[in-house]
């Protein structure tokens, strides 16, 4: 479906939770690669459980042929030149390329 209308993307900083009230939103959408993941994902729900009880957070398991791919990763190979293109969609490799020509100086 297309999501274009509904869907909003919006930085911030400081709590999570606070800016969910912010915003209005009751629940946060977190994805899951691995049980490690997990583990560091239910620690941070159950804080913002503790923090806003009006919040839930629902978990979201990645499909195994994506369950390698790390943001920390996909930045390194990035950064030393390695060709990224099949582990994001075109407008995030686009948006990673900006920023490395921003951080090299480069444009």
């Amino acid at each position: 479906p297309d999501l274009a209308g509904r869907v909003e993307v919006a930085t911030f900083d400081g709590l999570t939770v606070a800016f969910c009230h912010e915003v209005g939103a009751t629940f946060l959408v977190r994805g899951l690669r691995a049980i490690a993941d997990f583990e560091a994902e239910l620690q941070l729900a159950h804080n913002n459980q503790q923090l806003a009880a009006d919040v839930d957070t629902v978990f979201f398991m990645t499909s195994l042929q994506h369950s390698y791919i790390s943001s920390s990763l996909v930045k390194e190979i990035a950064l030393f030149g390695g060709d990224v293109s099949e582990m994001l969609p075109s407008a995030a490799v686009v948006a990673l390329a900006g920023r490395l020509s921003l951080r090299d100086g480069s444009s």
